[in-house]
C-alpha cells in the first residue's frame, strides 16, 4: 500500500498525517510536545508544520469556544433560496455572509436550497435581527427556512488524515 497521498503542492506521509492529527486535537502545544507525540525530532516536526503551512494544508490556528458561555445559546440551521442563481448573485450572498458576525459556516449546497448557513446568536430576537439584516434586506433572497437546535450531539472540527 502507497503511504503517500498526493496533493496539488505537497506528498502527504505518515509523519504528516500524524502531525496534522495531534495538531487538530491540541494545537496549542509546543513544538518540542508536538515532536515527542508524533516520535519526530524537534526541527524535522519544525520543518514539516512550516510546510504544511505554505501550502495551505494547515489554514489557520484556533481557540474553541463554548458559545452558551459566551451568551450566544441559540443554533439557527438556515436553507436559503436565491430569487436569481446567476455565478454574480451566489457570490453576492456568499460575500454577505461573510461580513454577518453571527454566521458561522456558509456553504452553497445542491438539489434543494442554494445555500446553508449555520448561525450562533444569544436568543430569538437576535435571530430575528440577524435575519432581517442577513436575509430580508436582500432583494435576491426568495426563501428561508431554519431550524433551531435543541441538542448538539457531535460538534468535531478534526478531518480525519
Amino acid at each position: 500500500m502507497n503511504d503517500k497521498i498526493g496533493t496539488d503542492a505537497l506528498a502527504i506521509d505518515d509523519l504528516d498525517r500524524r502531525i496534522l492529527d495531534q495538531m487538530q486535537r491540541d494545537s496549542s502545544l509546543t513544538n518540542q510536545e508536538l515532536a515527542a507525540r508524533v516520535h519526530a525530532s524537534p526541527p524535522t516536526c519544525l520543518r514539516r508544520v512550516r510546510r504544511l503551512v505554505e501550502v495551505g494544508i494547515i489554514v489557520r490556528e484556533v481557540a474553541l469556544v463554548d458559545p452558551a458561555r459566551l451568551g450566544a445559546s441559540l443554533t439557527a440551521i438556515v436553507e436559503v433560496t436565491l430569487d436569481v442563481q446567476t455565478a454574480e448573485q451566489m457570490t453576492a450572498f456568499e460575500n454577505a455572509m461573510q461580513s454577518e458576525a453571527a454566521v458561522l459556516q456558509c456553504y452553497r449546497v445542491s438539489t434543494g436550497p442554494d445555500f446553508v448557513v449555520i448561525a450562533q446568536v444569544q436568543d430569538m430576537p437576535a435571530y430575528h435581527a440577524m435575519v432581517h439584516r442577513a436575509f430580508t434586506a436582500q432583494a435576491n433572497v426568495r426563501n428561508v427556512r431554519t431550524f433551531f437546535s435543541m441538542h448538539r450531539s457531535k460538534f468535531e472540527t478534526r478531518v480525519a488524515v
